[in-house]
């Protein structure tokens, strides 16, 4: 082929019709622009929707778990015998007579 019907060809080849429009052009890049470019774009946007939805499951553990400790502590101010299990099991306190033996 000849480097002049290339150019000729080329020059035949018309974009679509949409993509000519000067606002559609410019919503494009707009849209663009707030996509990836923005200090608050739609990326950060996801990453940071991510980290509450974690920091949400985080919440639910941590209220459960002081629920039951709230119980755990409950149960062992109201009852001596269940306060010195605890302090055996946990602190492994003994009394003056008594040797403690460890098994793992």
């Amino acid at each position: 082929m000849n480097w002049t019907k290339i150019t000729q060809r080329i020059k035949e080849i018309k974009p679509p019709k949409s993509l000519r429009n000067k606002y559609f052009l410019t919503g494009i890049v707009f849209v663009l622009w707030l996509g990836f470019f923005d200090k608050n774009n739609l990326v950060d946007l996801l990453g940071e929707l991510n980290k509450i939805k974690s920091y949400e499951k985080e919440k639910l553990y941590y209220q459960e778990k002081i629920a039951s400790d709230r119980e755990k502590m409950k149960e062992l101010r109201t009852n001596k015998e269940n306060l010195e299990k605890f302090a055996r099991e946990q602190y492994l306190m003994k009394k003056k007579n008594e040797d403690i033996f460890i098994v793992e």
